[in-house]
């Protein structure tokens, strides 16, 4: 503080110092968050996955990408908490997510991951169309926070075939190799019969 200066008078100098900054504050840069936005093509928040994958709650099953490496692999996270719907009824007193959800959030892993490399994919969706080798070790559960870790096997322009384990913490809690294809998201409208004959049985 300067000499004659007031605690009253300090306050309102900062204030107009930044009044062009939101909220009347300079925004200071961590060097590492600098090293992180150089990197920005690994990683991705929730709005940028929503860029990409068209699900929304109550079925977008991760929350976060930490490293991605094209056509390669990614990793994503999925904060587990009480109020997941499902919860309510799997189970009452005793909640436990569904494999079949830690599934689906290994196939959304992998479909963003995809999906970055389709100029289309507006109107484009992902499709399983195999699960192997599921197996799940131990039971996730609200307060979990799962990282999903999918490595591609084998890529074609349309399909993809991918492995993914899933970890909370250090301990593996499920794994899966999953096959998923890119289908029109809009389909087209069946043909009429002649003479304007329904086609459809």
């Amino acid at each position: 503080m300067e000499p004659g200066q007031t605690l009253h008078h300090r306050a309102v100098q900062y204030n107009r110092r930044d009044r062009n900054e939101p909220f009347g504050m300079t925004e200071i840069t961590h060097p590492e968050a600098e090293v992180s936005a150089a990197a920005a093509n690994k990683t991705m928040d929730i709005l940028e996955i929503q860029r990409i994958l068209p699900h929304r709650y109550p079925f977008l099953l991760i929350d976060r990408i930490v490293d991605l490496t094209h056509r390669e692999r990614i990793v994503a996270l999925k904060n587990v908490t009480i109020n997941e719907p499902f919860f309510q009824g799997h189970f009452p007193n005793l909640p436990i997510m569904p494999g079949v959800l830690i599934v689906e959030a290994i196939a959304q892993a992998g479909g963003a991951l995809l999906l970055t490399e389709v100029e289309d994919r507006d109107q484009k969706l992902m499709v399983f169309t195999g699960i192997e080798r599921a197996r799940f070790r131990r039971p996730v559960t609200p307060g979990d926070q799962l990282r999903i870790e999918v490595e591609v096997k084998s890529w074609r322009l349309t399909a993809v075939r991918m492995e993914g384990k899933v970890f909370v913490g250090e301990k593996r809690v499920a794994e899966a190799t999953v096959t998923c294809q890119l289908v029109p998201r809009v389909r087209k409208p069946p043909e009429s019969a002649p003479n304007g004959v329904n086609s459809e049985v």
